[in-house]
């Protein structure tokens, strides 16, 4: 009898062990372990270790996850990317988001930046990739002149404006959306119209860039691109002064300031000087934003061909439909940029 109680004695104990550890393996799995809803970024090439580093802020129980992580074989697997965890989440739960790779995408940003550099500096503040490996991308001439591109036009492919993209995807991968927003950007809309204009896509977006740098006010760029247009069919120089500051920046670097262009500048001899040489420019000055891209598309029509800044509405323009009245206007703008003491 006595035998008989200890056996039972015995199975009762082993019976209570085996709730404790299938308890705290439940425990382990199923009890709720992050802390806060919040969003993780896991670098490309991250180890067991580095992700346990990472997560340890999140999670109450890190030796718990580590458990699950290697059961589930996620140990040797992590996927990078930026995931959005959230408050009350087990284990399981955690460990499953992550295995899936289901992503929460970036809303990537970007406005009329002045070059590729400023541009690889932008986006590398949202994505993984860094700005070097951005600028290698952007640069790659086997992909410039499969596309149609090179280095003076290169600019030309990146639209401002906001897009979903994964946070560790990589520089080629970044390029290659752009390729192919640009290529749905250019519908056949826009590309009819940029023919009438007697345009490509590219020159559009190079006259866009002087627009935009001519004036900051959205309303006036219809009016500006059609002073330019008027030029460019009576195919006379352009003669914007942005594309001489441009000229004089690549001959002297982007440090070098220029408030007032001096009648010197413009025999600075730059395929990009429209004083000097007619039609547009090899490539894009800046990156132009879409409403000055679609003001060279959808352009006002009048008789003007010649502005000058306009020192009774700061900002804007005053325009004219001859030289004389041009003259007239510009003298009036260079005596105030005089009375400003403003001379370079």
């Amino acid at each position: 009898m006595n035998n008989k109680k200890r056996i039972l004695g015995i199975i009762a104990t082993i019976s209570i062990l085996i709730l404790i550890i299938g308890y705290n393996y439940y425990s382990d799995i199923y009890s709720e372990n992050v802390k806060s809803s919040d969003t993780i970024y896991i670098p490309s090439s991250s180890t067991k270790v580095d992700f346990l580093k990472l997560i340890t802020p999140y999670v109450k129980d890190t030796s718990s996850l580590a458990w699950v992580l290697d059961k589930k074989k996620y140990s040797h697997r992590i996927k990078a990317g930026k995931y959005t965890i959230s408050e009350g989440m087990n284990n399981n739960e955690l460990v499953n988001l992550l295995r899936s790779g289901k992503q929460t995408p970036v809303n990537l940003s970007f406005n009329n930046q002045h070059n590729l550099e400023a541009l690889a500096g932008r986006i590398a503040t949202q994505i993984e990739a860094d700005s070097i490996e951005l600028i290698k991308a952007f640069t790659d001439e086997v992909f410039l002149t499969k596309n149609g591109f090179n280095i003076a036009t290169a600019l030309a492919m990146y639209i401002p404006n906001s897009y979903q993209i994964y946070w560790n995807s990589s520089a080629e991968n970044f390029r290659d959306k752009m390729l192919r927003e640009y290529n749905s950007f250019w519908s056949l809309t826009r590309t009819s119209k940029a023919k009438r204009q007697n345009l490509s896509p590219i020159q559009v977006i190079s006259l866009a860039a002087i627009v935009q740098k001519e004036t900051a006010h959205v309303s006036e760029r219809p009016t500006v691109a059609g002073l330019y247009l008027n030029r460019y069919h009576k195919k006379w120089p352009l003669q914007s002064d942005p594309t001489v500051i441009f000229a004089l920046k690549q001959k002297h670097g982007q440090d070098f300031e220029v408030k007032r262009v001096l009648n010197k500048d413009l025999h600075i001899d730059s395929p990009y000087n429209t004083y000097k040489y007619r039609g547009i420019p090899p490539g894009p000055i800046a990156m132009p934003d879409i409403s000055s891209i679609d003001a060279v598309l959808n352009p006002h029509k009048h008789n003007y061909f010649y502005m000058c800044a306009s020192v009774e509405d700061f900002g804007k323009h005053a325009f004219a439909k001859n030289l004389s009245e041009h003259n007239k206007n510009a003298r009036k703008y260079q005596r105030w940029l005089s009375q400003q003491g403003i001379n370079r």
